[in-house]
């Protein structure tokens, strides 16, 4: 197993990592960025969270949960939309979201917000085109697939909860979707107190297991923190690998909650 893994804390810029500069795979971490451009656009004015989005009865892109396993016509709330590609990793969800702000614009706002190394090469029906055509090599090569860096995104996530780069509204209305993930078995396994909050996003791509989010305790202090695994093996269900993601999560902040 290789792991990759940058911690912030966004109060101070204090911060501690493991090649946090590499560039890794990021499955379905990219969806925040998705995230981020829809929610700027809700505060700008551009689209409006209750707009509604068809998705008729039909082709779904290929997925386990959400929209990508319904069988019938929906229809939703922007917002509700964003809430299934982040809650449950709704793979159909994302794709109709990308289609509807574009991956240029994407990726133009993570340029703008200075994350350069952060590129979104594919939607999630793109990228299983590519394992079907080229196997699973041509989604698993950083230079080659969706991408950032672990540094970049806790860069991200931290400019989140600072509304640094983003208006206030656009950082509020990430933060309420992102706190909705379901999962407790990565990240949030690191953090069993009732009283911390973990808002995240994992990525999981066959050899690829990801998660990244916000650790925020109760007396303020709040730290941002990305995790990326290479295994050995590509097991969907893998409990050893997601628990060393809430371990090294919660070496890394407990060491930060030190050096405050």
């Amino acid at each position: 197993m290789t792991g990759f893994l940058h911690a912030v804390d966004v109060g101070s810029g204090v911060e501690v990592g493991v090649e946090p500069d590499a560039p890794v795979v990021t499955a379905s971490v990219f969806k925040v960025s998705v995230l981020v451009e829809l929610c700027r656009q809700f505060a700008t004015g551009e689209r409006e969270p209750a707009d509604r989005l068809r998705v008729p009865a039909g082709a779904r892109t290929l997925g386990p949960t959400g929209l990508s396993v319904m069988l019938d016509d929906a229809d939703l709330s922007l917002r509700d939309v964003a809430y299934l590609m982040m809650s449950v990793s709704d793979n159909h969800a994302t794709d109709a979201l990308m289609a509807l702000l574009g991956r240029d614009r994407i990726n133009a706002l993570m340029v703008e917000l200075g994350l350069p190394g952060t590129v979104l090469e594919e939607d999630c029906a793109g990228l299983f085109r590519l394992i079907e055509a080229d196997g699973l090599d041509a989604v698993l090569d950083p230079r080659t697939t969706n991408r950032s860096t672990p540094r970049e995104t806790t860069t991200l996530l931290r400019r989140i909860w600072a509304a640094d780069g983003l208006p206030a509204a656009a950082g509020e209305e990430i933060r309420r979707i992102m706190a909705l993930q379901v999962w407790p078995h990565r990240l949030t396994s690191g953090f069993q107190d009732d009283d911390v909050k973990v808002s995240g996003k994992t990525g999981t791509l066959s050899h690829v297991r990801n998660e990244v989010g916000v650790v925020e305790y109760p007396d303020g202090a709040t730290f941002a923190v990305a995790v990326f695994l290479r295994l050995p093996g590509g097991e969907f269900r893998n409990p050893a690998a997601d628990a060393v993601i809430g371990t090294a999560a919660r070496i890394a902040v407990d060491h930060l909650r030190a050096a405050r």
